[in-house]
C-alpha cells in the first residue's frame, strides 16, 4: 500500500507502482503524479478497508506529510503508534536510553528557550525540533555564544518553516538539546520484513563542508562504505527493531559511526526511505528498487553488488537556494551550466524553485580516486546557478 504526498514523486516511484499494479491511495498528489500512468487508484475508504483487513501489511509512504492522514485513517493497527515513536526524537531516545546511558538530552519548549543557562549544556551540543525533517531548525552549539545566537536564528526562522511543511512532519513548539555525537555521519534506507528482520537497502555517507554544517547538499554511496558499515548498523538496527516491535516497516536512519565500532544514533525516520525520493540513489548505484524489494520483501545480492561495482562513488547534490536569497527575484534556473558541472550526471531532477529553497537535485557518478568534484560543490556557492530579473 502507498500513500504519495508532495513534496515529490520520482518517475522511478511512478513507474514501479505501474509496474507492481500497486494500491495507491487516490489523493490530490497521487492523482497528478500518476495521471499518465494506467493505475487504478484505490478510493479513501477502500483503502482503509484493505488497512483494516490485514494491519500488519507493507505500507508506504514517499513523504511524512501523509503522518496526519495516517493518524486520522489507518486506526486499527499500531501503524501510527510506531511512527509518533520514531518521528518524536525525545520517545526514542527514551526508547535507547540504556544503549547510551551517558547521553545528554533534554527536551525544553519553545518558549522557553531563552530561560535555557547554556553554561549547563554539554557544549559541543545540537538544537532541533523535537519533530523534525530536512535539516530544517537544527543547530549545533560551539560556544555559550553559539547558543545565543542559535536560539536568535531559530525564532526568525520558524514563521518561514512553517509555510513549507506540515505541523505533523514539523512540530515547532518543543526543541531537543542534545549532546553532539562523534564520527562520520551515514543514512541508511531499510526495513523489517515480515519476520521483523532488518533489510539494508544502501548506506549513504554525509559529506560535510566544515565542522557546523547541517546541510544536506552532499551524500554518497559506494560498495567501500557499505561493506565497512553493514554488519554493525544491521546490528543496530536489529536491537531498535526488537524493542520497537518492527514488522513490514521502512525507515531512514542516520547514524555517526566511530572507527572502533561505536554507533550513536542522531535520528529514525519512519515510513519511509531518504525523503524527496533520493533513495532512488540505491537504483542509480546497484540497480535496488528501493520501492520494490521493501514490497515484494527482496534482499539485496551484496556479494554480487560488490563485484560489479567497486571502483565507482554515486552521489545526490542538493541545488540549495540560499536562505538571504530572495525566490521571488528569481527569473530562471541555469540547468544547463549545473548539469555541466558533473563529469558523469546520471539524473537532473528540476525543482518548483517557487515553493521550496532547492532548485534541482542531483544524481551523478564519480571515480573513487577522484572525489574532488564533490568536494568542491561542498563550498561552491550555488547561487551562480541562478538568474534574476
Amino acid at each position: 500500500m502507498f500513500i504519495l504526498e508532495k513534496p515529490y514523486v520520482s518517475d522511478l516511484l511512478k513507474n514501479t507502482l505501474t509496474e507492481l499494479k500497486a494500491n495507491v491511495l487516490d489523493n490530490e498528489t497521487a492523482r497528478t503524479a500518476m495521471q499518465d500512468s494506467p493505475l487504478s487508484l484505490v478510493n479513501e475508504q477502500d483503502f482503509i478497508n484493505f488497512y483494516k483487513a490485514n494491519p500488519d501489511q507493507p505500507v508506504y509512504s514517499n513523504s511524512e506529510n501523509a503522518i496526519n492522514w495516517i493518524d486520522n485513517n489507518l486506526t486499527s493497527g499500531d501503524l501510527s503508534q510506531k511512527i509518533r515513536l520514531f518521528k518524536d526524537k525525545a520517545a526514542f531516545r527514551d526508547l535507547v536510553k540504556d544503549l547510551y546511558p551517558d547521553f545528554f538530552y533534554k527536551t525544553v519548549p519553545f518558549e522557553e528557550l531563552d530561560s535555557i543557562n547554556p553554561e549547563d549544556l554539554p557544549i559541543p551540543c545540537v538544537i532541533k525540533p523535537s519533530v523534525g525533517f530536512f535539516s530544517l531548525g537544527v543547530h549545533i552549539v560551539e560556544s555559550i555564544q553559539g547558543w545565543h545566537d542559535a536560539v536568535t536564528a531559530i525564532k526568525e526562522e520558524i514563521e518561514h518553516i512553517k509555510t513549507m511543511y506540515p505541523a505533523k512532519v514539523l512540530e515547532l513548539d518543543m526543541f531537543i538539546i542534545e549532546q553532539c555525537i562523534e564520527g562520520e555521519e551515514f543514512a541508511v534506507d531499510a526495513y523489517f520484513d515480515k519476520e521483523g528482520k532488518p533489510v539494508i537497502l544502501d548506506i549513504l555517507g554525509h559529506l560535510f563542508a566544515s565542522s557546523d554544517d547541517v546541510s544536506d547538499r552532499v551524500y554518497i554511496t559506494s560498495t567501500d562504505i557499505i561493506k565497512k558499515w553493514h554488519d554493525k548498523f544491521e546490528g543496530l538496527l536489529t536491537e531498535i527493531g526488537k524493542r520497537a516491535g518492527l514488522k513490514n516497516f521502512p525507515l531512514h536512519i542516520e547514524i555517526r559511526g566511530y572507527e572502533k565500532g561505536n554507533l550513536g544514533v542522531i535520528e529514525v525516520n519512519p515510513m519511509r526511505f531518504a525523503g524527496w525520493c533520493v533513495t532512488d540513489l540505491a537504483y542509480f548505484a546497484y540497480g535496488i528498487n528501493p520501492y520494490k524489494y521493501f514490497m515484494e520483501g527482496l534482499t539485496p545480492d551484496w556479494d554480487e553488488i560488490f563485484a560489479k561495482n567497486k571502483d565507482k562513488v554515486c552521489a545526490m547534490t542538493i541545488g540549495e537556494i540560499d536562505s538571504n536569497v530572495d525566490r521571488s527575484k528569481i527569473k530562471d534556473i541555469n540547468y544547463e551550466s549545473f548539469n555541466s558541472y558533473f563529469t558523469k550526471p546520471l539524473e537532473l531532477r528540476k525543482i518548483d524553485y517557487k515553493e521550496f529553497p532547492v532548485f534541482a537535485f542531483m544524481f551523478a557518478e564519480v571515480k573513487k580516486d577522484n572525489m574532488a568534484e564533490l568536494k568542491k560543490i561542498l563550498h561552491a556557492d550555488l547561487s551562480e546557478y541562478l538568474i534574476f530579473e
